[in-house]
């Protein structure tokens, strides 16, 4: 066969699997035997293929084995044709009007064969771009948006300063989660990384024929070696990936976008990389068969042995992704053995000529890093379109693969048969066990020792010669005659009756009773009564048995539920000893010899058409789990995996597994420097060009952040100095009068920044603010601490009762502080002194702000005054710099004023919770939350309860929820639109801040948003909804942790100290009789 032939032959063969992939698509037929046969009969013309498989849904003609079992004879072909998935493009075929479908088919299919003999691009590869385009769309209008739902890098580069040696997160660029996991698994793979990195191009790459996939692959390779790079090298948390997507998207032209599927795009992508060092090899080995590395890592072969129509064949097949079921399968091994096995295979293991076909699969040459693909999604024919698989699918950490090497084929075939033989037996013994277990002929069944039980039981009771209704007829008319054989009733009073039926005349012993009384005679209701009759037995029991008859009886049951407990005990232990013996059937050392560890899985939580993809991979130097989700690398643990990956718990569960060689350390074995022996991390890992490419962005970061550091400098002396002025002019505005009603508020009383305040009239919790009345107030305390001063205070000088004003001032609120408090009462908000005690300022700081109380000029109201005044203000005078560091007196005065407006903030957005209005109340409860975590970070007493705060916000979020579930299920335009905006802009925004921290109870809040969202998509709704739904979904489920930028908090009014504590407390109060789980 020449060159061209092979060329020819492959590429048709490779066109002939997109035509059934294709076909697949459209139909949602998974047989391939019926697929090969419609596109035979059709003679490659799709439509008509359609046509001929949608005309004989009802009954499935007879399959041509021939077409099915003739495998590839092409070595090089590396994909398997038997058993692969169907893409994850759907069509809907659900219309009522099947001339048009027909026609819609027709022309879809047409216009797909004609794309690909102009461009040579397969659907499978469209469906690449339409994801990617989607993606780098979507990344680029998110930037134009002014909506709460942008996602924007923290302004403060230190928040995305990389910590010490972490691995380096990847930025979600626009539903590009499933790149993020796929590229972390690969690069964890060290040797992987190593030739990503060393890549370079071909030295001729200039003189080669610039076609299609030189373009694309290597820029592509180029870009992925940079990402590497930096995620080597780099000082950031977490780095943009736009660059690579972008080459990617623009390999391929398409407008449509959909999720992406990992194992496609793992598929896809690993091609690209074949042939980007497919062009490296061949250069290297002029005149040699070339090796391609990527090969050698991802691929592996296998042998099919079959038998078509009594003739036996054996095909050597080259595989990348294995591809298993999950549907009907507990564990890893089942899939692969049902993977393994195709058809009726006696006739492979006997002499006879028998007609039956069938394959097995028998791998000849395993992979170095070997890549399950797990089939989680089925199309519903019934609904037109693909449904998740959410069953639960165990795996192993070290998977033996031993009994599917074709080396071992004659000792696994032999198992497998004594496997099937136990298994048969197995089943035998289950139907018995059942029969002794559910034991009966009605619709309720019990176990049989327990009927045996109660029958003895019941035989065993006292027996009674009186009907067990004869003396207890309760239900007779108060003046029946059977009504005076009981005593008058006591506090326990019978049910009343309707009137037509309690206000009968009483009537004497020989009074009939009437119609209605005679209808309610059977009726008894013991519980209603007072007494009893003294013989009636407390559960049933037999009325005539004699002595002798209860002897045999009991002899009897008691006999056969010994014998029926000792034949289920025999059943269960047979039962339980061939399930050990199948469990150890390939436990022998020879058959534990090719151990494969897992390195990494691939989680997609979510549906079929929307979801969020994240990666959990082992780092065996750390020897942990980490979890890899976006722009988030966290710790992580083997529990948490199992709970995420093996499915049947929440939407969540593994998509792809990566298991790679235990006895090829190489694979994550750092490298070592050939000179010193020393182990190369970090930049020493890197080319010189890489190392360069590093540099330069490590250099821009630290631009960044001494910018950012300047700025803030400059923006400190800012405050500094605009408060000073601010002091000054307010100093000399109040020495002209002593009773302005501008007077400013002393030091210690703070308020929220001025240019927080906005004007409201309407709201009850916008009331304007009293501005004297801080002045008052504190006035007030300062002059009777002067009082109590000068009645006990001997010496009458100015300075001797200061000091003794203040050591008074200070006891009284020493004992504020040190005292108990029920939380509406928070004395930290009547007095700053109070805030600083408990959180333990220095004391410098408290006598500075006690003196600048006493140093008020509104205390010159009498000479006494105006005098301690005076010695204050001279006081202040002479404190020297080195003595208050007056930087951390502003910043001590500064956290007292972002504590009142957290409070404010709390207080607001509780009192709008508690009148429902939950939209207003979010952002005040989101700010409060974020404000208070920044101050509690500074010490326990420096904000307010964590919980409590957290509980309103989750609790609000929730509420919000079901609002738009609500409008959405009303299915009115307005309705919806509305119900999906309160989800876009406020529910979704505000997901990332419950799960940064990972609480239970947050992630539990989280897990009820999205699963009463993923309800809706098996349900039954009008076209425009689903479009809606469709659409929205991915931004509610595809969720990182990173935190998005509000652009503005809400505006704060300004409270006096009094209306803040007063309204506070009724605020506070009113929780207690609100029942809040877990408050």
């Amino acid at each position: 066969m020449t060159v061209e032939q092979n060329v020819l032959q492959q590429h048709s063969q490779k066109h002939q699997q997109t035509l059934l992939n294709q076909l697949r698509e459209v139909t949602g037929t998974t047989d391939v035997q019926l697929l090969q046969q419609a596109l035979q009969v059709s003679n490659g013309d799709l439509a008509e293929a359609v046509a001929f498989l949608t005309e004989k849904n009802a009954k499935v003609p007879q399959q041509d084995e021939t077409t099915y079992y003739q495998t590839s004879q092409v070595a090089s072909d590396r994909y398997i044709s038997v058993g692969s998935q169907a893409d994850t493009n759907v069509i809907d075929l659900t219309g009522d009007d099947k001339d048009d479908l027909q026609r819609a088919i027709a022309l879809s299919l047409e216009e797909s064969n004609r794309a690909f003999r102009e461009t040579g691009i397969t659907d499978e590869e469209q469906a690449i771009s339409r994801v990617l385009e989607a993606s780098i769309a979507e990344n680029k209008a998110s930037l134009k948006r002014s909506h709460t739902e942008v996602w924007s890098d923290s302004p403060n580069p230190h928040d995305r300063k990389r910590i010490d040696s972490c691995p380096v997160g990847l930025k979600n660029v626009g539903n590009t989660c499933w790149f993020s996991a796929v590229i972390q698994s690969l690069f964890n793979l060290l040797e992987f990384q190593r030739l990503v990195l060393n890549y370079s191009p071909p030295a001729r790459v200039h003189d080669l024929p610039h076609n299609q996939k030189e373009h694309r692959n290597l820029p592509f390779m180029q870009e992925l070696r940079k990402l590497f790079s930096l995620m080597v090298g780099s000082k950031r948390k977490y780095v943009d990936p736009s660059r690579a997507v972008e080459i990617l998207k623009d390999a391929f032209k398409s407008t449509e976008s959909q999720q992406q599927d990992v194992s496609e795009f793992t598929h896809k992508l690993l091609d690209w990389l074949e042939d980007a060092f497919q062009m490296k090899a061949e250069e290297d080995r002029e005149g040699e068969k070339p090796k391609n590395p990527m090969v050698e890592l991802f691929y592996g072969r296998f042998l099919a042995v079959g038998v078509l129509e009594g003739k036996k064949f054996e095909n050597t097949e080259m595989f990348g992704q294995y591809p298993l079921q999950v549907n009907g399968f507990k564990d890893l091994h089942e899939c692969l053995e049902a993977a393994m096995i195709e058809g009726e295979i006696e006739s492979l293991h006997s002499a006879e000529n028998s007609a039956r076909s069938g394959q097995e699969h028998w791998f000849t040459e395993l992979p170095p890093v070997l890549t399950f693909e797990l089939s989680r999604f089925e199309f519903n024919q019934a609904l037109g379109r693909p449904e998740k698989i959410h069953n639960k699918l165990e795996f192993p950490y070290l998977l033996y693969m031993d009994r599917y090497m074709d080396k071992n084929r004659e000792v696994t075939r032999i198992k497998r048969e004594e496997i099937r033989r136990l298994k048969e037996h197995l089943m035998l013994l289950q139907q018995r066990l059942e029969r002794y277990l559910s034991y009966g002929s009605g619709p309720k069944r019990f176990p049989l020792a327990d009927v045996l039980q109660y029958a003895m039981e019941f035989a065993s009771s006292k027996p009674v010669c009186t009907s067990p209704v004869e003396d207890i007829d309760t239900s007779a008319p108060p003046g029946g005659t059977t009504g005076q054989q009981f005593p008058p009733p006591s506090t326990t009073e019978p049910e009343p009756l309707p009137p037509s039926e309690s206000s009968g005349p009483s009537s004497g012993p020989t009074t009939a009773p009437t119609a209605a009384q005679q209808q309610r005679v059977p009726i008894h209701k013991p519980f209603t009564q007072s007494r009893l009759p003294p013989d009636l037995p407390m559960h049933p029991a037999p009325r005539h048995i004699t002595e002798e008859e209860l002897r045999v009886l009991e002899g009897c049951l008691h006999r056969w539920r010994s014998e029926v407990e000792n034949d289920t005990r025999d059943l269960q232990g047979s039962i339980t000893r061939i399930h050990r013996t199948i469990d150890l059937m390939y436990s022998d050392k020879s058959m534990m010899q090719v151990p494969y560890r897992l390195h990494a899985v691939l989680v997609h939580e979510g549906q079929a058409n929307a979801g969020h993809y994240w990666a959990y991979i082992y780092d065996p130097h750390q020897r942990c789990w980490m979890k890899y989700n976006d722009i988030a690398v966290t710790k992580s643990s083997w529990e948490e995996l199992v709970r995420d990956s093996f499915g049947g718990y929440r939407n969540a569960s593994a998509y792809c597994l990566m298991y790679i060689n235990d006895k090829k350390p190489f694979l994550t074995e750092e490298e070592f420097d050939k000179e010193t022996g020393q182990i190369l991390s970090g930049m020493d890992k890197l080319p010189p060009d890489l190392k360069q490419y590093v540099k330069e962005d490590n250099e821009l970061f630290d631009k960044e952040m001494d910018e950012w550091d300047t700025m803030q400098a400059r923006k400190a002396q800012q405050d500094k100095l605009a408060l000073a002025t601010a002091t000054a002019a307010t100093s000399t505005a109040a020495s002209s009068t002593s009773t302005s009603s501008s007077s400013p508020q002393p030091m210690s009383i703070e308020s929220s920044p001025p240019d927080n305040t906005v004007p409201q009239q309407d709201l009850e919790y916008m009331e304007q603010p009293s501005p004297t009345n801080d002045s008052k107030h504190l006035q007030e305390d300062t002059e009777r601490a002067i009082s109590r001063a000068a009645a006990e205070q001997e010496e009458r000088s100015p300075e001797a009762l200061l000091n003794a004003a203040i050591k008074l001032e200070y006891a009284r609120l020493l004992r504020f502080a040190q005292e108990d408090t029920s939380p509406e009462n928070d004395y930290r908000l009547q007095h700053i002194i109070v805030y600083f005690i408990q959180n333990q300022a220095p004391k410098k700081i408290l006598e500075r702000t006690l003196l600048t109380q006493f140093a008020d000029r509104n205390l010159a109201f009498d000479e006494r005054c105006k005098s301690i005044m005076n010695v204050a203000r001279a006081k202040l005078d002479l404190i020297k710099p080195e003595e208050v560091n007056m930087d951390e007196y502003e910043i001590w005065h500064q956290d007292y004023r972002n504590f009142r407006e957290t409070t404010v903030l709390m207080m607001t957005g509780l009192e709008l919770f508690q009148k429902t209005n939950f939209v207003e109340a979010l952002m005040y409860l989101i700010y409060a939350y974020q404000y208070n975590k920044e101050l509690l970070l500074k010490g326990l007493y420096r904000g307010h309860d964590e919980e409590l705060l957290g509980h309103y916000r989750r609790e609000c979020l929730l509420k919000l929820n079901e609002q738009a579930a609500a409008m959405f299920e009303t299915g009115e335009e307005p309705e919806v639109t509305t119900g999906l905006g309160i989800m876009n802009e406020l529910v979704v925004p505000c997901i990332p801040l419950l799960l940064v921290h990972e609480t239970e109870r947050d992630l539990l809040a989280v897990e009820d948003m999205r699963n009463r969202w993923c309800s809706y998509l098996g349900q039954e709704m009008e076209s425009n909804l689903q479009e809606k739904l469709t659409d929205f979904l991915p931004k509610l489920l595809d969720c990182s942790t990173e935190i998005k930028s509000f652009h503005d908090p809400p505006k704060l009014p300004i409270y006096s100290t009094l209306e803040l504590c007063e309204r506070f407390s009724r605020v506070m109060s009113a929780l207690g009789r609100v029942p809040t789980k877990g408050r």
